[in-house]
């Protein structure tokens, strides 16, 4: 099992939730190539802004208990 994989996997998951949702944002704002942009609703864009940020925080502290994890093994071996 690798730790850093899964955790940089997630990372990329909640960039491009974080990205389809501000995608969303700005078609609401007229802010997209298409000139009749679809009505959004803000509150579930922003909800999953927030979701991503989130899941993203988590996956960041993933990579550093990987990291403190992985310098612990090497202190034990050397």
């Amino acid at each position: 099992m690798n730790l850093s994989a899964i955790a940089l996997t997630g990372l990329e998951q909640a960039t491009a939730q974080f990205q389809r949702g501000a995608v969303q944002l700005a078609g609401s704002y007229g802010m997209s190539a298409d000139p009749t942009p679809d009505v959004v609703d803000l509150s579930t864009a922003a909800a999953s802004m927030l979701s991503a940020r989130n899941e993203f925080g988590a996956n960041i502290q993933v990579l550093k208990v990987a990291n403190e994890m992985q310098r612990h093994t090497i202190d034990l071996l050397a």
